[in-house]
């Protein structure tokens, strides 16, 4: 193998969180009497933490510093009680992850969604798989598109950055990858379409989980984009 490791983005990646992300904002907006979004608007809301989704999903008139920061605390206590509703792997997930393990690949997650909420999915729906490390949005640590996390993560494993494999839904995953030095495969069955990957640097794109494996035999050393 060529890789060692495999560095999997959580929402829209492994799993489908779309509907409960979106159950909960509209829940924030409507005890406001503020317009709810459609399900699908919510596929380019999320993506790049809590903040920014609390900013998109306001009427720009409201979006100071202290309401941002009032919805952001209102949809963590919407999503704390219904993140697990419709919540669940994608079709094909769990056969790729069992073969990744099988053929000892190190596997791990980097999200941006915040770190105790990362773990709590993970820790109830992917729990058959190690993940180590296993990263959310952690207040004293940047936000992907930085690398940091990305490069804390290949350094823990004691890898260069050209050993791990970034697999991600979103322009954000793509660019992040890219700053860390690590290859990007952007998956299709996500929230963000092939044009956005493509445009920020996907290396590979794939429509199912077990096109991934292959990619696995190919130069580490290859350059990004």
């Amino acid at each position: 193998m060529c890789y060692k490791a495999v560095l999997f983005d959580l929402d829209g990646t492994l799993l489908d969180t779309l509907e409960d992300l979106a159950t909960a904002a509209n829940r924030v907006l409507a005890v406001r009497s503020l317009p709810e979004h459609p399900v699908a608007a919510y596929r380019y809301f999320v993506g790049d933490g809590v903040t920014t989704l609390a900013e998109r999903i306001l009427p720009e008139a409201l979006r100071s510093p202290a309401m941002i920061a009032e919805t952001v605390e209102a949809f963590q206590r919407e999503y704390a009680a219904n993140w697990h509703d419709r919540t669940a792997p994608y079709p094909g997930i769990a056969t790729m992850l069992d073969h990744l393990t099988t053929i000892g690949m190190r596997l791990c997650i980097l999200s941006n969604k915040p770190d105790g909420f990362t773990r709590l999915c993970v820790e109830h729906l992917l729990a058959a798989w190690r993940f180590d490390p296993l990263l959310g949005q952690r207040p004293d640590v940047p936000k992907k598109p930085d690398p940091a996390a990305a490069l804390e993560i290949a350094a823990s494993l004691g890898l260069a950055p050209a050993e791990v494999l970034y697999v991600g839904d979103t322009a954000v995953d793509m660019r992040t990858a890219h700053a860390a030095g690590m290859n990007a495969v952007g998956v299709l069955w996500g929230f963000r379409e092939a044009d956005e990957l493509l445009a920020a640097g996907a290396w590979r794109l794939i429509s199912e989980p077990m096109e991934l494996p292959p990619l696995l035999a190919h130069s580490s050393l290859h350059t990004p984009g």
